[in-house]
C-alpha cells in the first residue's frame, strides 16, 4: 500500500508539472486538406497534389493536432472526409479546410469537383459535386475560428463540355462572391471571384507559395497573413491573379500559431500604424458594418475621413440601386395601365411618377459617380504620398508610417469602384504603379464582362478581351433594357457586377421577318392551311370572297323600252267594222272592251253605236234583245 501511494503522488506530480509546462494559448487545431489532381474525365492538374502536400508540412510543423491529408478524392470518398472531419471539428477551437482541384460556379453557388466527376449536364453538378455550403457546415462547430481556403479558381474544363438544361442558367469562369453566415469566419479564394487562378512554373502554385510562407507565421494576425499572400501573388503573376478574402473577424489579433513571450515586440507598436492598418483592413473587406466597426474605434483622423468618404461612396451607390429599381416599378405600372386601358388621369398620373422617378435615378447615379471620383482621388493621394515617403527615407518604416498618418491634407473620396486597389498590408509598404495594374487587369476584365453580356443576350461577338465597337454596342444595349447607366466604352468591375445580378437573358432576341424567338434560337414561323403571315409576323386567317351584285347593262333593257313595254296598247283608229249578220249563237263574233275580249254570248249579237278609238267611245257592244 505504502509502494502505492508513493507512485499515485509521482504520477500526480509529473501531472502538474506536465501542465504547468504548457503554453497558456494551447488551443486544439485540427484541419482537412484535400487535393484532386488526377481526374478521370479531366486533364491531369500538375500542382494540386504538392500544394496539398506543402500545406500539409506546413500545419504539421506549426503544432496542429490534427492534420487529415486526404488525395484524389472520388465522390464517396470526399463525403467520407467531411463527415468524419465534421466530428474532428466539434471538439476543436480551430477548423481549417484547404482544398485545391477544380472548382465551378453554377447561378451563383460555387461547387469543389471529386476526381470522378462526368458532369455531362449542368444539372449533374447537385449530384456529383460538393457545394462550398457543404464543407462550412462540416467546420461550423469549431469554438474561435473557422478557415476555408479554396484553390480552385482554375479555368474548369467541364464548363466547356457541359450540356445546359435551362437556358439561362449560368456557368461562369472562376468562383462566386460568397458571404459566411456564421461569425469568426474568412473563407479565402485563390483569385478574385469571377477570375481564375494561374497553376504557375514551378513545383507550386503562386498561391500554395505564399500560403506555406506567411499562414502558419507564430503571431501574425490571419488577417494580415492573407494580405502578404495577396501582395506576393500579385508580384508573382504580374498583377493578373489577385487572391480575395471574404468575411470578418474581431478587433483582436488572431493567429494560427501565437507567438511565444520570446517573439513579443520589446518595443511598443506606433499607435498610427495600428490605425493605418485597421483602415486596409476595413477597406479590403469594403463593406459597411466594418468600415462603422472602424470609426467606433477611431472616430477622428486622417483616416476616419478616409473611411467616411467610403462609407459615402456605399450609401449612393445603395441609393442608385434603391433608384433605378423605383424607376423600373414606374415603367411596368404605366404600361400595365396601358395595355388595361386605363383611365386618361391614371395614365397621366403614371408617366408623373416615371417621369419623376427618372431624375430621381440620374440624380442618384450622379450623386454615385462623384461621391466614386472623390473617394478615388484621396485613396490616389494616399497612396502616392506613402510612396513617396518611403523613396525619401529608403525605408524608414516608423518614421513613415508617422508622417503619413500626421498628413494634414483633407481625405477626399477613396478607392475607385471601377478599380479597387487594396492597399498592401506588407511590413513594409510597396509602390505599385496603378496604371499598369489597371492595364494588366484589363484584358480580364473585359473577357469577363464579354462572357456575362453573351449569357445575357447581349453580346454575340468573340470573348477575347478586346473592348472594340463590338463590345461597346453590346454594353450600350444592355443600359437600355436594364436601366443602368454604364459607360460602354470601359469593361468595369461594375459593369460585371451588375450584369451579373441578371439571372436571364436581359436583351430581346431578335429575328428577321418570317422568324420567331425560341429560347436562344430564331425559328421559321409556319402559318396552318388557309393562314398567311402578315406584316406583324403573326399568322392570319384568309378571309374568302363574298359574291358583290353587279349590274348587267348588256341584257337589261333601258328604262325607255320598259315604259313602252309596259305602256297598253291604243286602241285600233279605225272604227271597228259593224257586224252584218246576226246569228243566235254569236255566229263566232268576239265583243272586247278596256279589261278583256269574249265571245259573244248565244241568242246576242253585236252592234255598232258609234266611237270607238283611242278616245274611249263605246264602240260595238253587245246587244242580246
Amino acid at each position: 500500500m505504502r509502494v502505492y501511494r508513493h507512485l499515485r503522488v509521482l504520477l500526480l506530480l509529473a501531472a502538474s508539472l506536465f501542465l504547468a509546462c504548457q503554453p497558456a494559448w494551447a488551443t486544439k487545431r485540427v484541419a482537412l486538406v484535400v487535393g484532386n489532381a488526377n481526374y478521370q474525365n479531366a486533364p491531369l492538374l500538375p500542382n494540386p497534389a504538392n500544394d496539398a502536400a506543402a500545406i500539409t508540412a506546413t500545419l504539421k510543423g506549426a503544432g496542429f493536432d490534427v492534420v487529415d491529408s486526404r488525395l484524389n478524392l472520388a465522390a464517396t470518398d470526399m463525403r467520407r472526409a467531411l463527415r468524419e472531419f465534421a466530428d474532428q471539428a466539434r471538439n476543436a477551437d480551430i477548423a481549417l479546410v484547404y482544398y485545391a482541384g477544380h472548382g465551378i460556379e453554377i447561378d451563383g453557388t460555387n461547387y469543389l469537383i471529386p476526381t470522378d466527376a462526368r458532369l455531362e449536364r449542368d444539372t449533374d453538378i447537385y449530384d456529383e459535386a460538393f457545394s462550398l455550403d457543404r464543407v462550412l457546415l462540416a467546420i461550423e462547430p469549431a469554438r474561435q475560428l473557422r478557415v476555408v481556403i479554396v484553390d480552385a479558381c482554375r479555368n474548369n474544363p467541364f464548363a466547356d463540355s457541359m450540356k445546359r438544361t435551362v437556358a439561362s442558367r449560368s456557368i461562369s469562369r472562376g468562383l462566386a462572391r460568397v458571404e459566411p453566415t456564421v461569425s469568426n469566419t474568412l473563407i479565402a479564394f485563390a483569385a478574385k471571384a469571377g477570375l481564375t487562378a494561374l497553376d504557375g512554373n514551378s513545383q507550386n502554385s503562386p498561391y500554395a507559395t505564399a500560403l506555406v510562407k506567411y499562414i502558419a507565421k507564430p503571431g501574425l494576425d490571419l488577417r494580415r497573413a492573407f494580405g502578404f499572400v495577396r501582395d506576393d501573388v500579385l508580384q508573382a503573376t504580374g498583377n493578373r491573379q489577385e487572391p480575395y478574402v471574404y468575411g470578418s473577424l474581431g478587433g483582436e489579433d488572431v493567429a494560427l500559431v501565437p507567438a511565444t513571450k520570446a517573439e513579443e515586440p520589446v518595443q511598443a507598436a506606433n499607435p498610427q500604424s495600428e490605425i493605418r492598418r485597421d483602415y486596409e483592413l476595413a477597406l479590403q473587406l469594403r463593406n459597411k458594418p466594418a468600415l462603422n466597426a472602424f470609426l467606433t474605434q477611431h472616430p477622428d483622423g486622417y483616416y476616419s475621413n478616409l473611411a467616411k468618404l467610403q462609407l459615402n461612396q456605399l450609401d449612393a451607390e445603395d441609393a442608385r440601386v434603391a433608384a433605378t429599381a423605383k424607376a423600373q416599378e414606374a415603367e411596368q405600372q404605366r404600361a400595365r395601365l396601358m395595355s388595361q386601358g386605363a383611365q386618361r388621369a391614371d395614365q397621366e398620373k403614371a408617366a408623373a411618377e416615371l417621369k419623376a422617378a427618372e431624375e430621381a435615378r440620374i440624380a442618384a447615379e450622379k450623386t454615385k459617380q462623384a461621391a466614386q471620383e472623390q473617394a478615388a482621388e484621396a485613396e490616389r493621394k494616399r497612396i502616392a504620398s506613402e510612396s513617396t515617403i518611403v523613396a525619401a527615407l529608403s525605408g524608414n518604416k516608423p518614421a513613415v508610417e508617422s508622417t503619413v498618418a500626421d498628413n494634414p491634407a483633407a481625405a477626399t473620396p477613396a478607392e475607385d469602384s471601377k478599380t479597387p486597389k487594396l492597399a498592401a498590408l506588407s511590413d513594409e509598404p510597396r509602390q505599385t504603379d496603378i496604371a499598369k495594374a489597371d492595364l494588366s487587369k484589363s484584358v480580364d476584365i473585359a473577357k469577363s464582362v464579354q462572357g456575362e453580356l453573351s449569357r445575357v443576350g447581349c453580346f454575340t461577338g468573340a470573348v477575347n478581351g478586346q473592348w472594340n465597337a463590338a463590345s461597346q454596342r453590346s454594353l450600350a444595349l444592355f443600359n437600355q433594357h436594364a436601366g443602368t447607366k454604364f459607360d460602354a466604352k470601359l469593361a468595369s468591375l461594375d459593369a460585371l457586377d451588375a450584369i451579373k445580378l441578371k439571372p436571364s437573358r436581359v436583351c430581346p432576341l431578335i429575328c428577321d421577318h418570317g422568324y420567331k424567338a425560341d429560347g436562344d434560337q430564331c425559328s421559321r414561323i409556319t402559318c396552318a392551311e388557309g393562314s398567311f403571315l402578315n406584316d406583324d409576323n403573326e399568322c392570319e386567317k384568309r378571309r374568302g370572297k363574298k359574291p358583290v351584285a353587279k349590274r348587267n347593262t348588256d341584257e337589261r333593257p333601258s328604262r325607255a323600252d320598259r315604259s313602252a313595254r309596259e305602256r297598253p296598247a291604243p286602241a285600233a283608229d279605225v272604227p271597228r267594222r259593224q257586224a252584218t249578220a246576226r246569228s243566235g249563237g254569236g255566229g263566232g263574233q268576239v265583243v272586247c272592251d278596256q279589261s278583256l275580249c269574249r265571245q259573244v254570248r248565244s241568242g246576242c249579237h253585236l252592234e255598232y253605236r258609234g266611237g270607238g278609238g283611242p278616245g274611249g267611245n263605246v264602240g260595238n257592244v253587245e246587244s242580246c234583245n
